[in-house]
């Protein structure tokens, strides 16, 4: 006897129990709405930051509602098939109109709520501000409307959860395929304008000038990105990416070399030249965790050695060698040596450890380390680090006749001393980022990917692992203490409270190690996003500053559950988290005994 299934071609039904025919035309109209509702007034008083009392021009927080109502209104033009907009809809996938309308909501209604928080009770909003939440949630009723063509399980007749069903409304469609590449000269344009809108979003992103800003901008970013990738864009811009790699990472560059030439606060080029100190030293950390999958939990002790020697040889009167000033590139070098020397003397006795007994000694070298330069005062110790006073006075570099302590015009845009030493970090990133990925590609990186795989098969294949670990470990260290050596004369002192394990702001153990993870680990561009988003955090929420680690616990928590190859993720490691089939072994099948000789020939 045979089981028959019944099968259906119907298209499942909306969430909502709305009829299907008015689903499109309220996300049109909603999105519409909501682009409307920023021209008017949200509340009466200019007390709310951004002044939101002015009718007929947006500030603030209502730019973002307009971007987000902007953004509903091109997908739900997208799925009345408009030209050229067909992408934001593929194969009739709801996620993108699900996604934007949850963007446009969220942001509306957190501005409504901060407003009525603030200023004290909803009787502070105008019209507008109640016009504003309603056009707002139009989308969000047409998105969850719209009917969902049918899912492998449905056609089969098997019945599915609400929870399954809420879940595909938010997830890229199973057969959404890969379309063809454009010219070459066509991908690099599509490159270069992806670089343009990127430093455009991610100037804005520093800019915002108060916290509730700065969130809802993370609100709109966030589900823009997440609207971009189940449109399967951002798939489709990682294959041009990886067919023009070299030209992507000459443009990242060139946008990052843009960057203090748009600002006109020295402040936030502090902030870029902070991001990128720490994402250099992310990006050490990534060898050894990432690569080699060596759990260092004090490894900012190797950008405090940097930063110690710099300070020590570049002619600090408080100096205990204050009659020594060695050239930046002398004292760089000289902090990256001695971190690859206390890199190779801490990893010799220890890296013969696995697993947790290597976090606890690598996080017991952290300590020491900050406890010796706090003791090593003259009373406690030998008069070298000046105790907890630390090495104050580090004068500004002054490289190839340019002195760093000075503002520069360029070409019309003035350069403070912060911008000078962001274009500084900008030419050592590009080192860096060159030993990396030339060390990665090379035959010691595959034996660290073996290694972090399976040491014991590594060890069987004839890798010798403690020296491939002792090369990272090293490598490692010798990055971090070159990103010290800069971060030395930025700060213009060096005192031993920054480097430990966690604190409640960076440097510190934790906040490399989490944005290693948050950002990717293996890759190049993720400790460098997960450096930005964690330094920018509490930069800019300033209720957070103490409760920085609770944040990171709990973005490592949701990532841990939702996406844990990282944002930026590794092709390898993503394969390895998801149930895709790829690393699936096609089974053989072996032919009977009984079958003819060319049936057997042919298997």
């Amino acid at each position: 006897m045979t089981d028959t299934t019944m099968t259906t071609n119907t298209p499942a039904r909306g969430l909502i129990p709305l009829p299907p025919a008015l689903a499109r035309p309220l996300l049109l109209i909603g999105g519409i709405a909501t682009i409307a509702s920023a021209f008017l007034a949200w509340t009466w008083t200019a007390e709310f930051p951004g002044d939101l009392t002015i009718t007929g021009y947006p500030g603030g927080l209502q730019w973002l509602t307009l971007i987000a109502g902007a953004l509903v209104t091109l997908v739900a033009l997208a799925h009345y098939g408009t030209p050229g907009l067909r992408a934001l809809a593929p194969t009739g996938s709801d996620a993108p109109a699900a996604l934007t309308a949850l963007g446009a909501f969220g942001t509306t209604w957190f501005t409504v709520i901060a407003i009525a928080v603030k200023l004290g009770g909803l009787a502070n909003l105008e019209p507008g501000g109640w016009i504003a939440a309603i056009a707002s949630l139009l989308p969000v009723l047409g998105a969850f409307a719209l009917p969902k063509p049918a899912t492998a399980a449905e056609r089969t007749g098997t019945s599915t959860s609400t929870k399954e069903s809420f879940k595909a409304y938010l997830t890229k469609p199973d057969t959404l395929t890969p379309g063809a590449l454009p010219t070459p000269w066509i991908q690099r344009l599509i490159i270069t304008a992806v670089v343009i809108v990127g430093l455009a979003v991610f100037t804005y992103g520093i800019d915002t000038a108060y916290g509730e800003l700065f969130i809802g901008y993370l609100i709109v970013a966030v589900f823009a990105v997440w609207t971009l990738h189940t449109t399967g864009l951002i798939d489709q811009f990682s294959r041009l990416v990886a067919r023009n790699r070299g030209f992507t990472i000459a443009m990242g560059f060139a946008a990052a070399i843009a960057f203090p030439f748009t600002q006109t606060d020295d402040h936030y080029a502090n902030i870029g030249v902070n991001i990128l100190i720490f994402g250099t030293v992310a990006l050490g950390l990534n060898i050894v965790v990432g690569l080699a999958g060596l759990l260092d939990l004090g490894y900012v002790a190797f950008l405090g050695v940097g930063a110690y020697t710099a300070a020590l040889v570049s002619g600090s009167e408080f100096s205990r060698f204050s009659g020594v000033q060695l050239p930046f590139w002398a004292a760089a070098l000289t902090g990256a040596a001695a971190s690859l020397v206390f890199g190779v003397l801490i990893g010799a006795p220890t890296l013969r450890l696995r697993g947790d007994y290597l976090a606890i000694v690598t996080l017991g070298f952290g300590e020491i380390f900050r406890i010796a330069v706090n003791n090593m005062d003259g009373d406690s110790g030998p008069d070298i680090t000046n105790g907890p006073n630390g090495i104050p006075s580090i004068p500004d570099l002054n490289l190839l006749g340019i002195d760093f302590s000075q503002s520069h015009d360029i070409a019309g845009f003035t350069l403070g001393r912060f911008a000078n030493y962001y274009l500084l970090m900008v030419l050592i990133m590009a080192i860096v980022v060159l030993v990396y990925t030339r060390a990665a590609d090379s035959r010691i990186g595959r034996s660290w990917v073996a290694i972090r795989e399976d040491e014991t098969a590594a060890t069987a294949m004839g890798i010798n692992g403690f020296r491939v670990k002792l090369i990272a470990f090293a490598l490692g260290a010798s990055l971090a203490g070159l990103a010290g050596t800069v971060s030395a004369h930025v700060t213009y002192s060096v005192v031993p409270n920054p480097y430990q394990f966690a604190g409640a702001t960076p440097p510190n153990s934790a906040f490399l190690l989490a944005a290693v993870v948050l950002g990717g680990m293996g890759t190049v561009a993720g400790p460098l996003l997960g450096a930005a988003l964690l330094y920018l955090l509490p930069e800019k929420l300033v209720f957070l500053q103490d409760k920085s680690l609770l944040a990171f616990g709990i973005a490592l928590v949701l990532l841990m559950r939702f996406r844990p190859e990282g944002i930026i993720a590794n092709r390898r490691r993503q394969l390895e988290f998801h149930d895709t089939g790829q690393l699936d072994v096609p089974e053989q099948r072996l032919p009977d005994a009984d079958e003819p000789a060319t049936t057997k020939a042919g298997a």
